[in-house]
């Protein structure tokens, strides 16, 4: 599969910067890249205005960016390829922004030291491991040693358990709380551009296919187009946050009849395909899609 741009930009970007930093510190120049560009408290006296941005392209050793980017290039194309890159960017940002605000809140409430400098794209990674498990929540996983596929829901629960309580109950000089951050923002999104409007994420008034996949049923009559949600494992979650469950849909043609008709008919047609592709993601697998069903997927994640 092509490596989607915005992805591709991302991992060049940060490795350019892990390239520049090491080689500045192994011919001994007198700059010091992480200590201007990582995240410093806002009362610090290296803190810059910049670095809630920076610091996501600064990494400190080669495990730290190795393992940042192989998530990265694992989950972020496939989540680009569904949404688009706009959008991925935009959402892969504000989890790095989320997690950097977390990590600060977390040093004016006394949680870490206030002399901490926080650097690393693990916030906006963890954002994007939260987002492929509420697009393909059943898709397994294979994740060293476990012997057993583990499903990605299952998988970003246990992730962020294992973040909160290493967070509270270690010293081990990792940004626990801002991989929470990058989660949490991330959610927060979703739910934001998922609640903004009734069919916002829809084909053509069709199906919402990119949050909480098979948790819409649809059915048409002459002249009119009907959605109905149905709940599902986020769609409870989002409850629990305080989210107002999306409204049944339906789009009504008035002015020509057969127009309208062709209209529905061809849309239907669309909707029962892309329904046909998602059926087959959850049940083989995104890898298992033909060139033609990803392009289809992917153009209509972009349609408005």
């Amino acid at each position: 599969m092509n490596m989607p741009p915005v992805v591709k930009g991302l991992l060049l970007a940060n490795v350019i910067m892990f390239v520049l930093d090491s080689a500045m510190a192994m011919f001994g120049w007198n700059i010091n890249l992480s200590a201007i560009l990582g995240l410093w408290y806002f009362k610090h006296p290296l803190f810059a205005i910049w670095q809630p941005f920076t610091y996501m392209f600064m990494h400190a050793n080669f495990t730290h960016i190795f393992f940042n980017m192989f998530a990265l290039w694992m989950f972020g194309r496939i989540i680009e390829q569904v949404w688009g890159g706009k959008r991925f960017l935009i959402y892969y940002i504000v989890c790095g922004l989320g997690a950097g605000l977390v990590q600060e809140v977390c040093q004016v409430t006394g949680l870490l030291h206030e002399g901490a400098m926080t650097i690393g794209a693990s916030g906006a990674v963890y954002g994007i491991l939260l987002a492929f498990g509420m697009i393909f929540p059943n898709e397994r996983l294979f994740i060293i040693p476990i012997p057993f596929p583990i499903k990605a829901k299952f998988f970003v629960i246990a992730y962020a358990v294992i973040e909160l309580i290493q967070g509270v109950g270690s010293n081990d000089g990792v940004a626990h709380f801002a991989h929470l951050g990058g989660m949490l923002f991330g959610l927060i999104l979703i739910l934001y551009w998922k609640n903004i409007s009734t069919s916002k994420y829809s084909l053509g008034g069709g199906r919402n296919f990119w949050i909480d996949n098979g948790t819409s049923s649809y059915s048409r009559g002459e002249g009119s187009y009907h959605r109905k949600n149905e709940e599902g494992f986020f769609s409870k979650l989002r409850k629990k946050f305080g989210g107002k469950d999306e409204p049944e849909v339906t789009v009504r043609y008035m002015n020509d009849r057969e127009r309208d008709y062709e209209y529905n008919r061809r849309k239907k047609e669309e909707n029962d395909e892309i329904d046909r592709i998602l059926d087959k993601v959850r049940q083989s697998g995104y890898a298992s899609l033909t060139d033609e069903e990803k392009q289809r997927l992917f153009d209509a994640s972009n349609r408005k």
